[in-house]
């Protein structure tokens, strides 16, 4: 994938409800966080910019992402952003869906196939473990109240270990609280979002 070029951005890019600090008053961790991300991507991801208004819990969000996204076997970088994008598909994130769609676009290097379960994951031909998969984050997302062992057993039955099953759980549960804090904040996709992992 070509790496973006970045445009100047003013603190209203964002769509940020919030103030939106200036990048050279931020911590050097941040900063340096800002700097890897233009490397890699070609620009700053509004939700860095938008957590940045609270320094250190953007820190320990960011933190935890890593973590959530480390690919397993069974649970690959593709899959864990898909349930990105079905969370945030049923909670209405615009930012989320626009960016985790464009990187699951890339992770599956299949552009059609991601946009099919951004939109729609019971009509993208999924296989049994993916369609499971989904179907746990979107109960989880939707009917929390609702989720029993059976729907744990499911994603047993699908062939994921029990750390991988926590894992579905939890990058679902994370995701709800990405979506709620984008949404309360007012947060904007990146405009470059739209451009990435599409066919030439």
């Amino acid at each position: 994938m070509s790496r973006a070029v970045e445009k100047p951005q003013t603190p209203t890019d964002t769509g940020s409800w919030f103030p939106v600090p200036d990048e050279a008053r931020l911590p050097p961790d941040l900063r340096r966080l800002f700097a890897r991300a233009r490397e890699r991507l070609g620009f700053v991801p509004n939700v860095f910019r938008v957590y940045a208004y609270r320094p250190q819990r953007l820190s320990a969000w960011f933190a935890h992402y890593r973590q959530l996204h480390e690919p397993t076997e069974r649970l690959s970088a593709a899959d864990r952003e898909m349930i990105a994008v079905v969370v945030s598909a049923a909670n209405g994130c615009l930012y989320c869906l626009v960016a985790h769609g464009a990187v699951l676009r890339e992770e599956l290097d299949d552009p059609v196939l991601g946009e099919r379960i951004s939109y729609d994951w019971r009509r993208a031909e999924l296989d049994p473990r993916r369609a499971a998969i989904c179907a746990y984050a979107e109960k989880l997302t939707l009917r929390p109240r609702e989720v029993t062992r059976t729907d744990l057993q499911t994603l047993l039955d699908a062939g994921l270990s029990l750390e991988e099953a926590w894992d579905v759980a939890e990058v679902s549960a994370m995701y709800n609280f990405t979506n709620r804090m984008a949404m309360a904040t007012n947060m904007l996709p990146n405009s470059e979002y739209s451009g990435q992992a599409r066919p030439a």
